[in-house]
C-alpha cells in the first residue's frame, strides 16, 4: 500500500469514528483524476528531499491545497503572508498552519481538521463547501522546523474569501492552473545562500519555496507540466 493510499484510508476511518472531515473522491470533476492518481502513488522522496526527521522532531502542521474552477478553468487558492510576520513574511503560500490540540491525532485526521480550520481563519472560506479528496506525504521545512501534511481539496461550493486578519494575511487570490503550467511563468528562484528551487511568476507575485515545490511536483506527477527553461533565474530578496 502506498503512503497516499494509507493516509486516505486512515482519514476515512477517523472520519467515521470521530466526526472528522471525510476524504472522498466521489463526484470530483474529471480533470482532477490525474491529481487523485498522483496522490495515491507518489512517494515522499519524489516530492522533496526534505523529509520529517526520524526522531520525531518538528512542529506538526497542515496546508490546504485547494483546487477550484474559475472563469479560466482549474485554479488554485493561495494567500500572501503579511510582511510583518516572523516566519516566511510576505511569502505566497497555501492556507494552513500548525495543528492545535483540538485538531486531534497528527498521524490520522488531525491534519484534515487543521487544514480546514486554518484556511477558514486565514481566508474566510466556508469549509462546508470543500471536499477533501487526498493527502500527500508529510514533508519538512528545515528553516521553520515544520512537518507539513498537504491536504488536497476540491472547492465544490466556492464561498467569498479575503484576508481575515491583515496582521497575518496580506491578500488572498486564485491562480489559474493554465498560468502555472505556462512556461513563461516558470523560473528558478535563487536563494541568497545559493539554493535553487522552482518558482512561478503569477498574479503579481513570485511563488517560491515550499509552496512552489509542492505545486511543481503536483504538475509533474499529474502530467500537466510543460517543458520550461530552467536556466531562467530570479534572485530572492536577502531577507527570504
Amino acid at each position: 500500500m502506498t503512503r497516499g493510499t494509507r493516509d486516505e484510508t486512515e482519514a476515512r476511518a477517523g472520519a467515521r469514528e470521530g466526526g472528522a472531515p471525510a476524504v472522498t473522491t466521489d463526484g470530483l470533476p474529471g480533470w482532477l483524476d490525474p491529481v487523485v492518481e498522483a496522490a495515491r502513488s507518489v512517494q515522499p522522496g519524489q516530492l522533496s528531499r526534505f523529509l520529517p526527521p526520524e526522531d520525531g522532531r518538528g512542529r506538526q502542521s497542515a496546508v490546504l491545497v485547494l483546487f477550484g474552477e474559475g472563469p479560466r478553468g482549474p485554479e488554485l487558492l493561495l494567500m500572501e503572508r503579511a510582511g510583518t510576520l516572523r516566519s516566511h513574511a510576505g511569502q505566497p503560500s497555501f492556507p494552513g498552519g500548525a495543528l492545535d490540540p483540538e485538531d486531534g491525532d497528527p498521524h490520522t485526521t488531525g491534519p484534515l481538521r487543521a487544514a480546514l480550520r486554518e484556511a477558514e481563519e486565514e481566508t474566510g472560506l466556508d469549509p462546508s463547501g470543500v471536499q477533501l479528496f487526498g493527502v500527500l506525504p508529510r514533508l519538512y521545512i528545515p528553516v521553520s522546523e515544520f512537518v507539513v501534511t498537504p491536504v488536497l481539496g476540491w472547492w465544490r461550493a466556492p464561498s467569498p474569501v479575503g484576508a481575515v486578519d491583515p496582521a497575518e494575511t496580506a491578500r488572498v487570490f486564485t491562480v489559474p492552473v493554465a498560468d502555472l503550467t505556462d512556461p513563461e511563468h516558470r523560473v528558478m528562484a535563487v536563494h541568497p545562500r545559493g539554493h535553487l528551487g522552482p518558482a512561478f511568476t503569477v498574479e503579481s507575485a513570485l511563488v517560491w519555496g515550499f509552496t512552489a515545490g509542492v505545486i511543481d511536483r503536483i504538475l509533474h506527477f499529474a502530467g500537466w507540466e510543460r517543458p520550461w527553461d530552467r536556466s531562467r533565474q530570479v534572485p530572492l530578496d536577502w531577507r527570504a
